[in-house]
């Protein structure tokens, strides 16, 4: 028995060619192979560009600038009013409609909106636990903080003007892997062109102003939806490039959603809005500030991007797998001719033999032996 397994695991195994004449086997086998040629040249190489390295870790910088003007309570608002932060970053917002309460000092009052569960601290303040009758039936809870307290649920007209104002972006990448650095706009284009122009995705793809109103038409959103409680607009860059052409084709495509979308019908956390206060003293030196809560779109410029370049060692790699995988025709047709032709029990006695050591010896010594080409030859019968 041990000598038995000796002289199994010392064996080796050699393929016989074997002619089978079917025309189901060899459409079956051509239709096979020819899918997967046509996967890996069309799919593989000519849309994924399996022959190039690729670089996605890309460094951006992203510079923004507001203009326009507005109404908002009866004043004039312009870019130092509405525009927040006001760095010119990637991410910024502007105000369309801002809630003041003025004059507010710390002290004690009553909260304006009624409290309806037993909380240490109110929107305004901590509550003192006092209730500051206002009549027989009814009350309201005392605050210590700033006061007078906010009462946000008065009516404040948005600023609609918003919807004319210009957004400039200024965007450079640059990919490391190739140390190419590109911008989003020509750099043939000179400052007067910039001032007349207006971004279109079909009339004016390159041009770095937008309008607000086009932007928020692009995400299928209105100023009247949006001006009222806030909302979040994503404006992505997308810089897919291949360096095998000329670097000046390598240019950004512009994408616009909007990014609450999720909760834009929702009762609670709709829309955008902050608070921030601008502090002042009396003469006697005593503090006190102005509390604002605005209403604001929120613009997110992202910046994505893939640059490609063909390189010799991928091009092999997926070269060795598209004529590897051509093989699995063969694996499949052997599959039907071994389990579901008629005649599958003769196929199986002349694909797989087995000969002993010594007969194989004597075979060759006889010039009778078999050949071992790894073939499989498909055609008419």
């Amino acid at each position: 028995m041990v000598w038995g397994c000796i002289t199994d695991f010392f064996t080796y195994e050699t393929t016989k060619s074997v002619v089978v004449k079917s025309w189901s086997v060899g459409i079956i086998n051509r239709i096979v192979q020819l899918l997967i040629i046509v996967y890996f040249a069309g799919w593989v190489f000519l849309h994924e560009k399996a022959y190039q390295t690729t670089d996605t870790g890309i460094e951006s910088s992203v510079m923004t600038k507001v203009k326009g003007f507005g109404y908002q309570n009866g004043l004039v608002m312009d870019v130092a009013d509405y525009v927040s932060p006001p760095q010119g970053a990637s991410v910024f917002c502007i105000i369309t409609k801002l809630i003041v309460t003025e004059n507010q000092f710390q002290g004690k009052c009553k909260q304006v909106k009624s409290i309806r569960r037993h909380f240490l601290s109110s929107l305004s303040g901590v509550i003192t636990g006092r209730c500051l009758s206002s009549n027989n039936k009814t009350g309201s809870c005392e605050i210590k903080g700033w006061c007078p307290s906010e009462d946000d649920t008065i009516k404040v007209v948005p600023m609609l003007e918003v919807e004319n104002f210009t957004i400039f972006i200024k965007n450079s990448v640059r990919f490391p892997l190739f140390n190419v650095t590109r911008g989003n706009f020509p750099s043939t284009m000179n400052s007067s062109q910039i001032k007349k122009c207006n971004y279109d995705p079909v009339q004016s793809p390159f041009c770095p102003i937008f309008r607000v109103g086009d932007v928020l038409k692009y995400t299928g959103q209105t100023v009247g939806d949006i001006a009222e409680k806030g909302g979040e607009i994503g404006i992505n860059i997308q810089w897919i490039c291949n360096l095998d052409v000329d670097v000046e084709n390598c240019v950004p495509n512009y994408a616009f959603t909007r990014l609450d979308a999720p909760f834009a019908k929702n009762y609670v956390s709709k829309g955008y809005n902050f608070r921030f206060a601008k502090y002042f003293k009396t003469v006697n030196g005593t503090e006190f500030r102005t509390l604002h809560k605005a209403f604001a779109i929120r613009f997110d410029v992202m910046v994505t991007g893939k640059a490609g370049k063909f390189d010799t060692i991928p091009t092999l790699i997926n070269l060795v797998a598209a004529f590897t995988s051509i093989g699995l025709g063969t694996v499949l047709c052997d599959i039907i001719l071994l389990n579901f032709l008629k005649g599958a029990d003769q196929y199986k006695a002349k694909k797989f033999e087995e000969n002993p050591s010594s007969s194989s010896h004597q075979h060759l010594d006889k010039g009778k032996s078999t050949t071992t080409a790894c073939s499989i030859s498909l055609l008419n019968g």
